[in-house]
């Protein structure tokens, strides 16, 4: 076999993120010599999951070398408990996802999947209900759940009838919008446009006479990460389309799922290792050091790579994303930043999980929002997100749950929101015996959502780089678009877009291959 300097690579993939991992699943039965590197001992970027030790591990490495990391201020907090009482299983029974992302059922990504055959690798678990936090006098509990259906909506015990109307309409409206879809009616599109642009509690009031009490749930079906009056209707109404068109599609009850054992991080592992088995090479442990492009041969054209291991190589293109490519090689942009932390919990929470529909699943995952004004802030504040996930993601141990939150305010101020949106998730839904056992708390870098141009790789001659990773609490659909346009150009003329991610199944195929 030949050495990794001896050979002369197609590609070479620096970092196992999802954009990442996706391009080496959709360069598996491409025939190109594909060398696929990682600067980390583990999969998956800024989507892994870690265990307990190796999330303090990975603390280390961020507050020690943050600029290689698109996270920063990392820290884990464990309350003062005596390590017989503390209720924390041994550190490789949890899985905690970095980067935690539902998938919509409309989702680019699950055909991607599909055609190109490692779904049957993957498990797949419903995310139930959208619940936001509403303390209000005269009701047992604070937690309100989100009306997602017609059902939903006469059978809600809060919502005033007026307000059902209004809402059955603006339903109705969006249906048709997505029933006509790809139909466009220029005559009303400026004015549509016009109307689109106002803040969504401004054009739902102006355009189908919604009342303020309906505000809060439809925006978090949006999942914005924006203050509502800064969340523009033109954002916010397909993305709520896309919830509620969405249910229903694998089954009653669910719009959206997880991805068991790990989230985003099994999806990269299943695409690193369909690479692998199309004959690609993997060097965890060794990013690129060093790059520098062949300028001086046309014929041949290039880049020339020092990995840390200190094998130098040639390879006709070069794949990353900025922390994964050496600093004098990326190309300069703005990131956004969010709070995030990731709490383990002595409660399995099953309130937060009904079934929500006849004949339906029991959901493995929940969303929780706490809108500005439930933490005592006004609306020109973000909400709290805490995508709340059962024992049966494997994400942890039985008797345990674990809330993911996410706040656009960075640094000690949203960790503080944070703080205490988790405090009053607990006294509204454990039991009062619950107690958080483990905390991870980290900043996270990146794209944020909603901006009026598509993202776009940079490309410089043989290199390539993938934007920022989205911070958007689902998947982003772009990511696949990215993915494509990488693709498209690593297989030069002649290839068709139509034949991306799709493969025949293999001979003898093996659902353990």
């Amino acid at each position: 076999m030949e050495s990794l300097t001896e050979t002369q690579w197609d590609v070479t993939i620096s970092g196992t993120g999802i954009a990442q991992s996706l391009l080496a699943l959709a360069l598996s039965r491409s025939g190109k010599k594909v060398l696929h590197v990682d600067k980390n001992p583990y999969y998956g970027g800024p989507e892994a999951a870690l265990s307990l030790q190796e999330a303090e591990q990975w603390v280390s490495k961020v507050n020690k070398e943050p600029e290689h990391f698109p996270f920063e201020d990392a820290g884990i907090f464990t309350p003062s408990l005596s390590e017989s009482s503390s209720g924390l299983s041994p550190s490789r029974a949890y899985t905690l996802s970095l980067s935690p992302q539902l998938i919509y059922s409309r989702s680019q990504l699950l055909p991607t999947l599909v055609s190109s055959k490692v779904y049957r690798q993957l498990e797949f678990q419903a995310v139930g209900s959208w619940w936001i936090y509403k303390p209000t006098t005269g009701r047992d509990k604070d937690l309100y759940r989100v009306p997602s259906s017609r059902e939903d909506i006469f059978a809600d015990e809060i919502i005033s009838m007026k307000s059902k109307r209004t809402l059955m309409r603006f339903l109705r409206q969006l249906n048709q919008g997505h029933q006509s879809q790809g139909m466009a009616d220029e005559e009303g599109s400026a004015a549509e446009d016009e109307s689109l642009s106002k803040p969504l509690p401004e054009y739902l009031t102006s355009k189908f006479q919604v009342t303020p009490e309906l505000y809060d749930p439809l925006l978090s079906l949006s999942l914005s990460q924006a203050p509502s009056s800064q969340t523009a209707a033109r954002f916010a109404v397909p993305r709520i389309q896309r919830h509620l068109t969405s249910i229903g599609v694998f089954g009653p009850g669910f719009g959206s799922v997880l991805v068991k054992w790990g989230g985003g991080s099994e999806i990269s592992q299943v695409g690193c290792r369909a690479l692998a088995v199309g004959g690609g090479i993997y060097v965890l442990n060794s990013g690129i050091e060093m790059l520098a492009q062949d300028e001086q041969n046309i014929d041949s054209p290039g880049i020339h790579l020092k990995l840390a291991s200190g094998e130098t190589i040639k390879t006709r293109y070069a794949v990353g994303s900025s922390w994964d490519l050496p600093p004098s090689s990326r190309s300069l942009c703005d990131h956004d930043k969010v709070s995030r932390s990731i709490t383990i919990v002595s409660s399995s929470l099953d309130g937060l999980f009904p079934i929500t529909a006849e004949g339906g699943p029991i959901p493995a995952g929940a969303v929780v929002v706490f809108p500005a004004s439930s933490l005592g802030l006004t609306d020109e504040y973000p909400p709290v997100y805490i995508s709340v996930h059962s024992s049966e993601t494997a994400e942890c141990p039985t008797g345990q749950s674990v809330l993911y939150s996410s706040v656009s305010v960075y640094g000690p101020p949203g960790q503080s929101l944070i703080e205490a949106a988790i405090a009053k998730l607990l006294a509204s839904s454990a039991g009062p015996d619950a107690a958080i056992l483990w905390s991870l708390r980290y900043t996270q870098l990146g794209r944020a959502v909603g901006g009026d141009t598509r993202p776009a790789n940079v490309v410089s001659g043989s290199l390539i780089q993938f934007p920022a990773p989205s911070l958007d609490l689902s998947f982003d659909d772009s990511t696949i678009d990215l993915v494509k346009d990488a693709w498209t150009l690593i297989m030069g003329e002649g290839v068709s877009p139509e034949d991306f991610m799709k493969f025949e199944d293999r001979e003898n195929y093996d659902d353990d291959e």
